[in-house]
């Protein structure tokens, strides 16, 4: 009598072993479980060394950095870093496609719109801005999992609008972390490689995606050069310091000028002033031509009026509140504009 064994691929051996595969260990630091290579772990041979076959899941300018560091991994034959090299974007209104799509069109790279993740075989998926949670069953078709590149220092910023949130709130320390994705939710895994750097002065969300796109970019890099050692040296992240970061909406932009301070206000505009048809304020209305005095005396928040000896970062405004309409009035509104 014959009896098969389904068995995962398990640590391998001091002294070698043909056939054997890398650790387990990050399935368990993931949650995970199951076979790698597919639902049985049958007929892929997990690699135990680069070079890597990896599938890309982005969207934006800050995955597009990634995905150029990979594409220059791939196409550099002396380092053998990367193997294979596939794109998975998300479907665009612009016939041009999101940034990630243009430049996996420039440099020849396969492109898939999600779902459709193609069929071939890879060893490392790695995620950057991709806004899409990925299945369990996605997730364990690759042997060494899925990497996100996140920007920020996890637990802080959880979500899709990390850097936007970092400019909002005035954070001084910001940074990049590398993760494992687990399935169900976001940005949570465990975290293989982390840096810090402090947030420019003044800088704009967009003057900040930069920064950490290319820290970002060469941090994937690294760990990908050591990656069975980066995973199973992957820690949990800490219960402490865990915040949010949602998607930012049009209401976000309203200006709440009797609880926002102007530095408040300034924060605002740096962080989303530069997103399409959105600025910090749309216009002002008022009621007459002022003078630096009148604006000085008659439109500032009576708060200010009352703690004169306040920093002017400190100052609110009041909002202009028109009369609501009567039944059967009609209310002529006059903008006049003051140089």
């Amino acid at each position: 009598m014959r009896v098969l064994v389904r068995r995962c691929w398990g640590p391998r051996p001091v002294g070698g072993g043909a056939g054997r595969g890398p650790s387990p260990q990050w399935r368990a630091l993931a949650g995970l479980s199951g076979c790698p290579g597919g639902e049985d772990g049958r007929g892929t041979r997990v690699r135990e060394k680069p070079p890597w076959r990896v599938l890309f899941f982005g969207t934006d300018q800050f995955s597009r950095e990634a995905l150029r560091a990979l594409h220059a991994a791939r196409e550099n034959k002396e380092e053998e870093l990367i193997e294979k090299l596939e794109v998975v974007t998300v479907p665009s209104p612009s016939p041009k496609g999101l940034p990630v799509k243009q430049y996996a069109v420039q440099a020849q790279l396969p492109v898939y719109e999600w779902p459709d993740v193609g069929s071939g075989e890879y060893d490392v998926g790695v995620v950057a801005s991709f806004g899409r949670l990925l299945s369990e069953a996605l997730i364990l078709k690759f042997p060494y999992g899925i990497l996100n590149v996140h920007p920020s220092c996890l637990p802080r910023w959880r979500g899709p609008a990390p850097i936007i949130h970092t400019v909002l709130h005035g954070d001084t320390i910001t940074g990049v972390t590398i993760m494992q994705i687990r399935p169900k939710r976001f940005d949570v895994g465990p975290i293989l490689k982390q840096e810090t750097i402090p947030v420019p002065p003044k800088s704009t969300a967009k003057e900040l995606e930069v920064v950490l796109s290319r820290l970002g970019a060469s941090m994937l890099i690294s760990v990908l050069k050591n990656l069975p050692e980066s995973l199973n040296n992957g820690r949990q992240q800490p219960t402490e310091g865990v915040t949010h970061a949602p998607k930012i909406s049009a209401r976000t932009s309203c200006i709440k000028w009797e609880e926002q301070s102007s530095e408040e206000i300034f924060r605002l505009h740096r962080a989303i002033g530069n997103i399409d048809g959105w600025i910090g304020v749309r216009s002002v209305m008022l009621k007459k031509t002022l003078t630096a005095t009148d604006f000085y005396n008659g439109y500032l928040h009576p708060w200010h009026q009352k703690n004169s000896q306040a920093h002017p970062s400190q100052c609110r405004f009041q909002t202009l509140r028109l009369p609501t309409k009567k039944r059967g009035e009609k209310i002529v509104a006059m903008q006049q504009c003051t140089k």
